[in-house]
């Protein structure tokens, strides 16, 4: 052991006691599915977790109807100051279980616990907390006397963030008084079922939130079914597509928040100490697992080299491993098919002529990782500075003026997300006012509040998620005309 090696300091695994095998949660109760069973493991070391059940047509329907029943008798009878209540229960009852959860998290999806821990669970208690605020208030969102929810809403959330964007999507939906029927991607469905038990501890009334888990198939019943009043989806942009297509000519209403190539733009005056801790955080938070990623770094040509050098020189001290452990950085890529994808994207840079730089570190042997990974001399035509990779590999482009900056970060088919980094607040406002993102951060990056809106243009989706804007996607339009925040 070196002098600057860390002792390994692993979290306990024990808080967390998860059934031998689970059923699908309806009706406030878990029901065993028609589907095929299927089983979800760890990431970082492929041994299996738990055994989960697969919907089929029949279970979606079941689970539709419950949620239905839940609506009509119940739950949009319930005043929003009621409703608050159960919101307010939960949040508590998440932050009671949270080192449980973030354990839960951690193992079924590979991230850092340090991340889990520190900034996933948090924010899942914040985002039911901050909702459960509106639900007595939707007159004053609105600025209708009366408005409505939507009814029923089908949502299928993406495995990168699985507790948090189950929070982006029930904490609102509920709040605007309606009820949910929600899937979770089947590599990551733990902590969706462990949401399951905190709705029955919570005493949430049946039907109110049913979560069924599936694969592809499962969200495609869910979605299509005639019962749904709305469709929320978070996940890649052909799903998405393809979900528009299903419901087009329907009066489902959908939001979809999708795909993401975000520019991350170091100008000459940045303060660069902080500019690579801010690059770290923007493509290297959880594996860069994460839609609105920095993927592409776009840095002043007569600073490249020295921001280069000290940003390599910071990559080299992350530390990739157990995700468990409490040091770990770098965790596991969450499936063996992500983790190809990822491969052959950084095959692709390599072959159409970028220069690959990546971490000396040491791979497990079990599992499914991938070094963090730096391209240089990529050109703006290449795949890697244009598809969504998904993983900790960042893309290095370089500009000389603020315009080139601009048409460079524009020049992508996504737009969810940017970030400025610049001492002069005059240069940071010009640049941001023509960006074509949804979010951009300045001098900071992948940073989140439930009170601060979030999404995308273009192939990154359309509609928000968080904040007021976040909430009236939950309730049907009304004339009149939404109050100010």
């Amino acid at each position: 052991m070196s002098f600057l090696d860390y002792a390994p300091a692993p979290e306990s695994r024990a808080i967390v006691s998860l059934k031998d095998d689970y059923g699908l949660f309806i009706g406030g109760e878990f029901v065993p599915g028609h589907g095929s069973s299927f089983r979800t493991i760890s990431p970082a070391t492929e041994e299996v977790l738990t055994t989960v059940s697969e919907a089929d047509a029949s279970d979606v329907d079941a689970a539709v109807q419950a949620a239905r029943g839940a609506y009509d008798k119940v739950w949009s009878r319930m005043p929003g100051a009621e409703r608050a209540k159960y919101l307010f229960r939960i949040a508590r009852i998440i932050q009671e279980r949270s080192r449980e959860l973030a354990v839960a998290e951690t193992l079924d999806n590979g991230k850092p616990i340090k991340e889990t821990r520190d900034v996933d669970i948090p924010l899942v208690a914040a985002w039911f907390f901050y909702y459960a605020g509106w639900a007595d208030k939707l007159d004053y969102a609105t600025g209708s006397k009366n408005p409505q929810a939507w009814g029923v809403v089908g949502q299928v959330i993406p495995w990168n963030f699985p507790l948090m964007m189950l929070a982006w999507k029930i904490a609102p939906a509920l709040a605007a008084g309606n009820t949910v029927v929600l899937k979770p991607a089947e590599t990551t469905p733990v902590t969706a079922l462990l949401f399951a038990e905190i709705c029955q501890q919570a005493e949430l009334p049946p039907g109110v939130v049913n979560i069924i888990t599936g694969a592809g198939e499962t969200g495609r019943e869910l979605v299509s079914h005639e019962g749904i009043d709305k469709v929320a989806f978070t996940g890649s942009t052909p799903v998405g597509r393809a979900i528009a297509r299903t419901l087009a000519g329907r009066s489902t209403a959908l939001t979809l928040e999708l795909g993401g190539k975000g520019a991350n733009i170091v100008f000459d005056d940045a303060a660069f100490d902080e500019a690579v801790e801010g690059i770290i955080q923007g493509i290297f938070f959880n594996q860069g697992h994460v839609c609105c990623a920095g993927s592409r770094l776009l840095v002043q040509e007569n600073v490249h080299d020295e921001l280069l050098q000290r940003l390599q020189r910071r990559i080299s001290t992350l530390r990739l491993g157990d995700p468990l452990d409490k040091n770990t950085d770098i965790g596991a890529i969450n499936s063996k098919a992500q983790l190809d994808k990822i491969t052959e994207l950084a095959q692709s840079g390599v072959a159409e002529g970028a220069t690959q730089w990546q971490a000396d570190c040491a791979l497990p042997s079990s599992g499914f990782w991938f070094a963090p990974t730096v391209f240089t001399d990529v050109q703006t035509s290449h795949r890697i500075a244009q598809e969504e990779i998904f993983g900790p590999v960042l893309s290095v482009l370089t500009f000389r003026t603020p315009d080139e900056a601009i048409a460079k970060a524009n020049n992508t088919p996504f737009g969810l997300s940017a970030g400025v980094w610049t001492e002069k607040a005059s240069r940071m406002l010009a640049v941001v006012d023509k960006l074509q993102a949804g979010v951009v951060w300045s001098n900071t990056f992948n940073k989140f509040d439930p009170t601060s809106p979030f999404g995308g243009y273009q192939e990154s989706g359309y509609g928000r998620e968080g904040g007021v804007p976040g909430l009236l996607s939950y309730l049907r339009p009304t004339t009149g005309a939404a109050v100010k925040k």
